[in-house]
């Protein structure tokens, strides 16, 4: 069949303007042509079209011009430096071009520089066409048109502009209200899913959690000095969509602690409109705990004891089962990419915190600071806080920030690191003294 031709062909992945704004003829790249043959669109064509049309079309034609010999060599020829916003120090991507020709300038001088610019988003990402397209004109003003919603950080990535043009870039956003992200070794853009606004499964004030850490670490993450980088996300229910327990070291996520709710008459018609032979497949076998069961009447048997919060009976059954009442936040410590160790996921060091009360919020900041502090003073250069906890061990990195063990705190589900089996009876007691004291 035909492809159908797009009634907005202007607004298309694939289309390119038949008329060049640049003043530089667009260099011979046979390798990037051939990535937009495939069936899929191609970035090649967005550098191209932002090199016929954009702003800086000039900047893109030698863009595309230093891409291309990278294909043909297989070599990156970037560089770091040296580029920062007055009163910041970090922020900034430095990229300057390492291709020179025999005279020693740039093979691409129109991209010879090309920094990128880290600003933070909005917490749960929540923006207005307006605040969109503010910042599209003032990036079109200054830089190569090019943005990327959002780095693997969080930040809203404007890639591509001169040393000149940073400061200038900066005080534009900055007087309408955004502000630079985090870059080096410093506490790093912080991350929330979009929460209540959008979401029935959430169990806490994503957003407002998201803010407070942020503006508590803001001079933190302008200016570096920390022993590596440290990530907070927040995701507002176990479905954790910031991935927040495999890519931050501070993992903030929303649960509850009492039982699951379950509407029998709606888990009774999922039954007739599904059929048993579904639900038992998709449902009841696979809770991971074993913790589902369905009855001879098509009702729902939850043994809550055993529920780990793993959310996909939620998810499939969502008008039937929702979130308890009583809701707060599991803390997870350490979670990380491949670095000295390989990827860590997050640890729990805080099972269950109310966050009801201004109180109950000031205590998540204390303990975040505590944190901060302790891993400060005893890291390795260049090494995360999972890194650190796995150099001195978990219990002296909760005895440094004043937490006590808790049986509850685990890495695997169904196995506790912290308790001897062979021991098991008097170190209960001792928990049970603990809490009770």
């Amino acid at each position: 069949m035909a492809a159908q031709t797009p009634k907005n062909p202007e607004k298309h992945s694939t289309y390119l303007p038949k008329t060049q704004k640049s003043s530089k003829p667009l260099h011979d790249t046979p390798m990037l042509d051939q990535l937009e043959s495939g069936p899929w669109p191609s970035f090649v064509t967005g550098l191209k079209r932002l090199a016929y049309e954009g702003t800086h079309a000039n900047m893109m034609v030698d863009l595309l011009g230093q891409l291309e010999h990278s294909y043909k060599t297989r070599l990156g020829y970037w560089k770091g430096g040296t580029v920062s916003i007055f009163g910041y120090g970090g922020g900034i991507i430095p990229r300057f071009t390492e291709l020179m020709d025999d005279d020693g300038k740039p093979m691409f001088p129109e991209s010879k520089e090309f920094h990128t610019v880290r600003v933070q988003p909005p917490a749960g990402n929540h923006y207005s066409t307006d605040m969109l397209r503010q910042l599209s004109t003032s990036w079109n003003k200054y830089g190569s048109g090019l943005i990327a919603f959002h780095g693997q950080t969080g930040n809203i990535m404007f890639i591509g502009t001169t040393t000149d043009n940073t400061q200038h870039f900066f005080d534009e956003i900055n007087s309408y209200g955004w502000d630079l992200g985090g870059a080096g070794p410093c506490v790093r853009t912080g991350m929330s899913c979009v929460g209540a606004a959008r979401c029935e499964q959430s169990c806490a004030n994503e957003q407002k959690i998201h803010r407070l850490l942020v503006n508590n670490f803001l001079d933190d993450m302008h200016r570096p000095a920390l022993p590596y980088k440290f990530k907070f996300k927040v995701s507002g229910c176990p479905n954790d969509c910031m991935n927040s327990i495999q890519r931050s070291d501070l993992a903030v996520i929303g649960t509850w602690r009492d039982d699951m709710k379950v509407d029998q008459a709606e888990v009774q018609k999922f039954v007739a409109d599904k059929g048993r032979k579904y639900v038992v497949d998709s449902v009841i076998n696979m809770c991971p705990t074993r913790a589902l069961s369905l009855n001879d009447d098509d009702t729902l048997e939850v043994d809550n004891r055993n529920c780990v919060r793993c959310m996909h009976c939620i998810n499939v059954m969502t008008r039937a089962l929702s979130t308890g009442d009583d809701k707060g936040v599991t803390l997870l410590l350490g979670g990380k990419r491949t670095l000295k160790i390989g990827d860590t996921m997050g640890t729990v060091i805080v099972p269950f915190m109310k966050l009801d009360t201004e109180e109950d919020y000031a205590g998540l900041v204390e303990l975040a600071e505590e944190i901060i502090d302790f891993w400060a003073e005893n890291a390795l250069e260049h090494e995360r806080v999972g890194e650190t906890i796995d150099r001195i061990g978990l219990v002296n990195f909760l005895e440094g920030i004043d937490l006590d063990v808790d049986p509850n705190m685990i890495s695997d589900s169904r196995q506790s690191s912290y308790v001897r089996m062979d021991t098991w009876d008097e170190e209960a007691d001792k928990w049970k003294k603990r809490q009770t004291g």
